[in-house]
């Protein structure tokens, strides 16, 4: 059983722990577990039958799913701080894609039991729809991304957004991102030369730099110039 002082500073700035009034965040902290994954370890897969809700306290996650050609199409990094897993358990239905670790990560379980008994107060089923909602915009934003918006914009949108805390959606925007161009080219769904290309554009108008295994944003409203090219 965990309480509120195992919760991490990212768990305690989070917007939607954030909202929940103090009895459903110490509720909610009782039913939970403790876990670690190491880098590499399935938090589940695609298709398992839903059997947790999920916190991130330290490290992050991927969800991706395989494509028909076996290359990975990352659909999310999720950081320390973030909940998820609520859909599947709300609907009953297999879980739509895999959950891997990058980092070493510890996480707080709440199971499908435990779960269900926190859904009989009124203020937890209205704090799952609103994390339901912030899931869904960040989804439809996605969409929106990929239908709209030029590959130039899509790479400045998903940089802020990752600048945010990808999922999180956090009011602050940090300097620098941890991931490889590798990573950022699948969860855009191009080719990593392309991908190449537009970042080098990007760095000559000075809205970045290229990192070894990061980029760092130098000028956030630089960046933004470039998130309505169509």
């Amino acid at each position: 059983m965990a309480n509120l002082t195992d919760t991490s500073a990212a768990m305690r700035t989070n917007p939607w722990f954030c909202a929940l009034p103090a009895e459903e965040q110490e509720a909610l902290m009782r039913q939970s577990e403790l876990m670690t994954l190491h880098p590499g370890e399935y938090l589940f897969r695609r298709d398992d039958a839903p059997i947790a809700f999920y916190g991130i306290q330290s490290g992050r996650l991927k969800a991706f799913t395989l494509r028909e050609d076996g290359k990975e199409a990352i659909l999310a990094v999720i950081e320390a701080g973030n909940w998820f897993g609520q859909t599947s358990l709300t609907s009953g239905q297999p879980r739509p894609r895999d959950v891997v670790a990058l980092d070493r990560s510890t996480l707080f379980v709440v199971g499908a039991a435990a779960f269900e008994a926190l859904m009989q107060s009124t203020a937890f089923v209205r704090a799952i729809a609103g994390l339901q909602s912030i899931h869904m915009n960040w989804l439809y934003r996605m969409v929106e991304d990929a239908t709209l918006h030029s590959t130039r914009a899509r790479i400045a949108r998903r940089l802020l957004l990752l600048a945010s805390g990808d999922v999180s959606c956090e009011p602050q925007c940090r300097r620098e991102l941890s991931l490889s161009q590798d990573t950022l080219a699948m969860m855009l769904g191009i080719t990593r030369q392309t991908l190449a290309l537009e970042l080098k554009t990007l760095a000559e108008q000075g809205a970045i730099v290229l990192r070894y295994g990061r980029i760092e944003i130098c000028s956030k409203e630089i960046l933004s110039s470039f998130q309505d090219c169509v």
